[in-house]
């Protein structure tokens, strides 16, 4: 249940979320204005491209591929779907910010490989927060997150009684998927594609912070 979960767990998710939301703003506002947080789009721009320019499916495949990527890295340092203390959540996090100073580093030479970079943290991301006690947790996109309060609505109308805490839990991801993305254009606007070294720097507070919250925890 999610009820038996710690409560740092929604303000991590919503964070988690932020800052997806916030990487993929600028993706979508820099020079090729290419969406890296998910791949529903990606894998619909493949298909037309094979129908209309074949050579430009590359890039998007490449995009995909380095989401496929980041978040193997997570399944091989993780080993598991559920939320356990003494994992690497710190190690990835630390790396997802590395990831993001490298997609700075080539996006603002106009180089398409800071969108694998990109691409590359957010799908380490994706697969940090994968099952919690039955609920299936995404933080960067939206479309489960939307059809699990959808189903839970609709439970609701039916004559269930509502799980308060999942739907909270979800309604701050979406919350903060949206904030990120706001966030992300107002940043963007002024530091350009350096605004990536925001999540990158919020990626190490997190570490930071879990690695604290873990070793008092085990003393």
């Amino acid at each position: 249940m999610v009820a038996k979960l710690p409560r740092w767990v929604e303000f991590g998710a919503f964070i988690l979320a932020l800052n997806a939301g916030f990487i993929n703003a600028v993706g979508l506002l820099d020079f090729e204005h290419q969406a890296v947080s998910h791949l529903s789009g990606t894998a619909t721009l493949i298909g037309t491209q094979l129908v209309s320019s074949p050579v430009g499916i590359f890039h998007l495949i490449g995009i995909v591929l380095c989401f496929l990527l980041g978040a193997s890295v997570s399944g091989v340092l993780l080993a598991g779907s559920s939320l356990k203390l003494g994992r690497h959540y710190d190690t990835l996090l630390f790396l997802e910010a590395c990831l993001l100073v490298a997609a700075i580093f080539f996006l603002e030479e106009q180089s398409l490989v800071g969108h694998y970079f990109a691409s590359a943290a957010c799908g380490l991301q994706n697969a940090l927060a994968t099952k919690y006690s039955g609920a299936v947790v995404r933080t960067t996109h939206m479309t489960g997150i939307v059809t699990d309060l959808g189903i839970m609505l609709g439970a609701v109308l039916r004559g269930k009684a509502l799980d308060r805490r999942k739907a909270l839990l979800f309604f701050l991801i979406l919350l903060g998927f949206v904030s990120g993305g706001a966030l992300g254009a107002l940043v963007f606007g002024q530091f350009y594609v350096s605004a990536l070294l925001l999540p990158a720097v919020i990626c190490c507070v997190l570490a930071i912070c879990y690695r604290i919250y873990r070793s008092r925890v085990r003393r």
